[in-house]
């Protein structure tokens, strides 16, 4: 019966997404020539061999997932990789990757008509889901074409099982059809068993594990070059708020130190144009790096990222990294990427959806929480400790061996 109500809310969704798509392309929240991969009208042809598919919803499942896909780009018995995504923002991180046999589409809607016409042309040897992403349509369409069916890097948490468990009988119906479950936590597992999936592995968080696939451009080398002049604090993933949080936190640096420069990425840059009028009537210095061409920092307070995927070229030279999402009550965003670069890691009290990162975290002394700029501007330090990253990447390393063994008895021995 729920699965009859769910295609019926789609089959609505689906006569008014003409207008729909229209709005989210006139808000940037869609590619105006892409959008159509979302209903299987697809453009790209599958090829002869061993298709393995990866389906994750945003960037940061992605990115996670790398390292993986860069081992089977040298795997000769697999002929095509293919990446599904949900987000215009992860296309747009792919595009900046060199891959030769790994090819991008956007993830279809979740309507029986749509995802089998989805399958009937790709044929995947075999589907891989990162974290939470939970499709019953598709997740049935798989299985009834006996297509081996995984959750790698499974992440539920209280929020989400709790949602799941509303509608028990149907949850353990669709969960049920996972064939394995390779998750990062314990509290994960135990939720798994709950939701009725049978084979759970731990394999640990793919996103301790470091990778880069990003080329620095000579404008890039130059900017960051001068940077490494000043001292700078970074406030990355930030919300509505927690803009305005950096810059008060700015505000008392520049009393102590003359050549401090706060660097702020924001989770949406579509907000752009109200951070800088908010943080412009604090009588601050701001310009954004798609507008700075010159690539020149003279006289700047604070410096927007207004790009998307440019993150990690920050964290390499970050020495102290603000987490938003905690201030707020939003649960936190993922810490390990600036945190494997050796940046100290501050964050607010609301870090529900990474307690088990932070944790590990604070055991090597790498985090602080603060509750206002005051702490957050005695908690900053300009200088990063390598010995932690060494311990970061190691256990990156064996999380990395550990989830390619498994994967390779799915990929070499069951198809």
């Amino acid at each position: 019966m729920i699965f009859f109500i769910y295609q019926f809310l789609l089959s609505i969704i689906l006569f008014f997404s003409p207008l729909i798509i229209i709005l989210r392309i006139l808000k940037n929240k869609e590619d105006k020539s892409r959008f159509k991969e979302k209903f299987s009208l697809i453009s790209k042809k599958r090829g002869a061999g061993k298709l393995v598919w990866f389906h994750g919803s945003s960037v940061g499942e992605i990115l996670s997932v790398i390292p993986i896909i860069n081992r089977y780009e040298l795997d000769k018995s697999v002929s095509k990789i293919l990446i599904t995504t949900s987000t215009l923002s992860s296309s747009k991180i792919l595009e900046k990757i060199k891959f030769k046999k790994t090819v991008h589409q956007f993830y279809p809607i979740d309507h029986i008509l749509i995802s089998k016409k989805f399958l009937d042309h790709w044929k995947p040897d075999i589907a891989i889901f990162l974290e939470s992403e939970i499709w019953p349509v598709m997740f049935k369409l798989i299985k009834n074409k006996n297509i081996l069916l995984i959750l790698l890097n499974a992440r539920i948490t209280k929020k989400s099982f709790n949602r799941w468990s509303y509608i028990k009988k149907f949850s353990h119906s669709i969960f049920g059809l996972i064939d394995n479950a390779y998750s990062q936590n314990s509290e994960t597992n135990y939720y798994l068993k709950k939701l009725n999936v049978k084979n759970i592995k731990s394999t640990g968080n793919l996103k301790f594990i470091q990778h880069d696939n990003f080329e620095t451009n000579q404008a890039d080398k130059k900017l960051f070059s001068q940077f490494k002049k000043y001292k700078t604090f970074v406030a990355a993933s930030t919300h509505d708020a927690e803009e305005l949080f950096a810059a008060k936190t700015h505000i008392i640096l520049k009393k102590r130190f003359r050549n401090i420069i706060t660097i702020i990425i924001p989770r949406h840059i579509g907000r752009v144009d109200k951070i800088i009028s908010q943080i412009s009537e604090l009588g601050l210095n701001v310009v954004t790096h798609k507008s700075n061409k010159k690539k020149k920092l003279d006289n700047i307070d604070i410096y927007i990222v207004d790009t998307f995927g440019e993150s990690k070229k920050f964290y390499k030279f970050a020495t102290t990294v603000f987490l938003g999402g905690s201030i707020i009550k939003r649960g936190g965003q993922n810490p390990l990427e600036p945190a494997r670069f050796g940046a100290k890691i501050l964050h607010g009290p609301n870090i529900d959806n990474f307690k088990d990162i932070y944790k590990y975290l604070d055991q090597l002394n790498i985090s602080s929480r603060v509750t206002n700029p005051q702490e957050c501007a005695n908690s900053i330090i300009f200088k990063r400790n390598m010995k932690k990253v060494k311990k970061m990447k190691y256990l990156g390393t064996t999380i990395l061996k550990k989830t390619l063994n498994e994967l390779n008895k799915s990929i070499h021995n069951e198809i």
